[in-house]
């Protein structure tokens, strides 16, 4: 379980083909080796992977390798990743950590993508370079979206500004472009999507409901 928030950014250094349907991902980041379990869940970019080696890195920090298998292929953005990719990472949530943003699974249910990205104009002080982000949510999806609502995108936790149809909207301040991937996403980008856990739950109680158990 995660809560959105994220607390490094990782690079791919290299992507190794095992098989066809599997890639080994080797990413290096800012954690400590000594810190990361072998089968310890890492939120890279959204999905939540498997550590399956670890190693520190002689400048500082670590590299961790995952494995994505067929169905993280296809679903997620990990597919497009190429040695040089940043990705937002978040080690899983420990009992007594603050829940900062909103119980996030890690549990990727398809790709978004972005319409337009328009900077903050007329506003003065550290809220100058923030950026309204518009984006297209799947069809099969974006009845889960609800404005004031929180939505996972790319492994960060985000309020909903606005919805409407497919379309809808997220507000990015200054520092979360600075501290994710955020700063680097342009117009046309695929983002990893995951919709509200309750909003999940909600909607299946009440298709139950609806076919009569």
């Amino acid at each position: 379980m995660f809560t959105g928030i994220v607390s490094d950014i990782g690079t791919v250094v290299s992507i190794h083909a095992p098989e066809p349907d599997l890639r080994r991902i080797r990413i290096a980041c800012g954690y400590e080796a000594r810190t990361i379990a072998l089968g310890a869940s890492i939120a890279c970019g959204g999905p939540c992977l498997t550590v399956v080696a670890v190693e520190p890195a002689a400048a500082g920090g670590c590299w961790f390798e995952v494995d994505a298998a067929a169905e993280t292929l296809a679903r997620t953005t990990v597919g497009a990743w190429q040695t040089g990719s940043r990705i937002n990472l978040e080690r899983a949530l420990a009992i007594g950590d603050e829940l900062g943003g909103h119980l996030v699974t890690g549990h990727v249910d398809g790709l978004a993508t972005i319409v337009a990205v328009t900077p903050v104009t007329g506003q003065k002080g550290p809220w100058a370079a923030s950026c309204r982000f518009d984006i297209e949510a799947p069809a099969g999806l974006a009845g889960f979206i609800a404005e004031k609502g929180s939505v996972t995108l790319d492994g960060t936790s985000l309020t909903v500004n606005s919805v409407e149809g497919r379309m809808f909207s997220v507000l990015l301040i200054p520092h979360t472009l600075q501290v994710t991937t955020w700063g680097d996403r342009k117009q046309g980008d695929a983002l990893n999507i995951e919709i509200d856990l309750m909003a999940r739950y909600a909607a299946r109680l009440a298709q139950a409901r609806a076919e009569g158990y």
